[in-house]
């Protein structure tokens, strides 16, 4: 294992947690009006254990944004806005990978370029370098072989222990979003392996339905300690997510981790489909964000909505789990974790 760097869990202690506050409506369109709440629902509980650090455009928004921080009752005394313009709000996916060195944070610098997909991402993609400036933390480029590499935050899990998810429909397609054309595995593990300490890597097959993130493992399989994993499955044999699902789930039979030690799997269940405007979404309970107080979890006024959280509770068992309403957030086509980033503390 590579020592020089280790990607920390998630739910190791954080410093902070970095949000984009929410403005492009291109983004939910018909449903912005809601999105600033439900923002600040989530601003709220993370401000209970660790600053929250949030983007912002402009002092007008920054005087909009206060004003329904203080709705909600938010403690300003751990929140900080940054006045920065960017493209959209997905800072698990444009934010630096923080990664530990010794007793140093550093911010890895990925490619951003809005999963292969979108066109407005260049605000977005220097978002790693403004965070590394305004905090004055050492920065280095995600390289191999002389090109700086796309990687999304949201594509990679790890235990913060040698192991680390990642999905072969979001990173190897080479047809549809093609991340880093002609890329194999060998490539990712160089690229792992140097930059966030990895030295296993676990390939999953597809993503959920509606993912326009093509196969992103956050709403797939997450680590919920160091040999546990949490993977959504679906119990209808109809549903176009069950196949997928039974799939992932099967690949992690007899898989062991960096130590030798065979990983325990927990089944998480999927909320019916969430479909708006004849679109499905991507609706996930896995899209889960452990913060230092609770552990949020995406809600979709579904009946597993309590079976998902009852599971969660006893799987974190340290802190808090609060479900977060996401039937609007998801709309975005993503929901907590997606627009959450950890930095974490030094000690």
């Amino acid at each position: 294992m590579n020592n020089r760097f280790i990607l920390l869990p998630e739910w190791s202690p954080h410093e902070a947690t970095w949000i984009g506050w929410p403005y492009n409506k291109t983004d939910w369109p018909g449903k912005f009006s809601s999105i600033p709440w439900v923002y600040a629902e989530i601003v709220k509980y993370i401000s209970r254990g660790e600053i929250v650090r949030i983007f912002i455009h402009s002092k007008e928004e920054k005087q909009k944004a206060e004003k329904v921080l203080k709705s909600v009752g938010v403690d300003f005394n751990n929140v900080e806005f940054f006045i920065k313009k960017n493209d959209r709000g997905w800072l698990r996916d444009s934010g630096p990978m923080f990664v530990k060195s010794g007793e140093e944070i550093i911010a890895v610098d990925f490619k951003f370029n809005a999963w292969a997909k979108y066109d407005d991402y260049k605000l977005d993609d220097k978002i790693p370098q403004v965070i590394s400036e305004k905090l004055n933390l050492k920065s280095i480029i995600g390289e191999h072989n002389g090109q700086q590499v796309v990687l999304e935050g949201g594509s990679v899990d790890t235990n913060g222990r040698g192991t680390l998810f990642t999905t072969e429909e979001c990173l190897l397609d080479e047809k549809i979003q093609t991340r880093n054309p002609g890329f194999t595995k060998s490539d990712y593990y160089s690229v792992f392996n140097k930059y966030l300490g990895i030295s296993n890597v676990i390939w999953l097959g597809e993503g959920i339905a509606g993912d326009d993130t093509h196969g992103h493992v956050d709403d797939l399989c997450r680590f919920v300690n160091y040999n546990t994993v949490a993977i959504v499955q679906e119990k209808d044999s109809s549903d176009e997510n069950y196949s997928l699902l039974k799939e992932n789930k099967e690949r992690l039979q007899n898989i062991t981790l960096a130590n030798g030690e065979k990983l325990n799997v927990v089944d998480l269940p999927m909320p019916s489909p969430v479909i708006f405007k004849g679109q499905r979404l991507p609706a996930s309970y896995a899209n889960f964000y452990i913060s230092n107080y609770a552990v949020l979890v995406p809600t979709f006024n579904d009946p597993n909505d309590r079976i998902a959280l009852g599971i969660l509770s006893e799987l974190f068992s340290d802190r808090k789990v609060i479900g977060i309403h996401s039937v609007d957030l998801v709309w975005g086509l993503g929901t907590l974790h997606c627009l959450t980033k950890e930095q974490p503390s030094t000690g």
